[in-house]
């Protein structure tokens, strides 16, 4: 249950200038996360959330429009700041400067843990650790990523070729994604369930280029090679587009389980 190793700092830190295009650009999780989660593991609008990692608050706003009360437990000042403007529209949502090894929380406080697309940036051991002290007794832990096609077609082969031409440290970041062997590794001893959802945005030009910028390895106005990755953006925008949109497919991989 190990990862290649990233710079603490570096892993809580490096979207901080990407605050903005994350929340306005980044893929939202499908209603249908909530339906399964009532269905197979219980969850009530009296469940009380954990939302770790919960960056401007994208998935903890889906527990939210379910009624449930939300810790969103976030390290990075800036994107915390971002879910800290749902407090107005959401009175149950309580946002807590914290990591997943460290979340402050008090123990059992939680009946779901929820992670949606931040696994990979964790210290495994010490977060599951972490999740089994704040969970109650028969708590869930529920991870969930909006898995982008990287290809199948002209334009999604295309971007993935444009992530990887222009990435700064993609290869890097891909090598710590989580694979399904040790995401049963995290939930063992108890089984580990998983279903696919369909996800999908529908882009302009303009929602395409801040759809690129929300990825933490991409070059940013004033980088050097921004104006180079500007142009092949424009141009497969161009090549694919349809009636002025493409579309970027997803599957929304919820995983499942108990972790004690």
């Amino acid at each position: 249950m190990t990862l290649p190793p990233t710079d603490a700092t570096d892993s809580k830190e490096r979207f901080s200038s990407r605050v903005d295009a994350y929340r306005l650009f980044r893929p939202r999780y499908p209603v249908e996360v909530i339906a399964l989660l009532q269905k197979q593991c219980g969850l009530t609008s009296a469940s009380v959330i954990a939302d770790i990692g919960a960056g401007t608050g994208m998935l903890a706003e889906l527990f939210l429009q379910n009624g449930n009360p939300v810790f969103a437990v976030e390290p990075n000042h800036a994107m915390r700041s971002a879910c800290e403007e749902l407090c107005s529209q959401y009175p149950k949502l309580t946002c807590i400067d914290g990591s997943a090894e460290a979340t402050t929380l008090p123990e059992h406080c939680a009946d779901f843990v929820s992670v949606g697309q931040a696994l990979h940036w964790f210290q495994l051991s010490r977060a599951r650790a972490e999740f089994v002290r704040i969970l109650r007794n028969g708590g869930w832990c529920a991870i969930v990523y909006n898995n982008r096609h990287i290809a199948g077609d002209v334009f999604h082969d295309g971007y993935e070729r444009l992530l990887c031409e222009f990435g700064v440290d993609y290869q890097q970041v891909r090598s710590r994604y989580v694979d399904n062997n040790s995401l049963a590794e995290f939930f063992a001893p108890a089984l580990m369930h998983q279903t696919y959802l369909h996800n999908q945005q529908v882009f302009g030009l303009e929602e395409m280029v801040g759809r690129i910028l929300s990825s933490s390895y991409m070059p940013q106005p004033g980088h050097p090679r921004y104006p180079a990755m500007l142009r092949r953006v424009e141009e497969l925008f161009s090549r694919c587009q349809k009636d002025g949109h493409v579309h970027l497919e997803y599957d929304c991989v919820v995983t499942y389980g108990k972790l004690a």
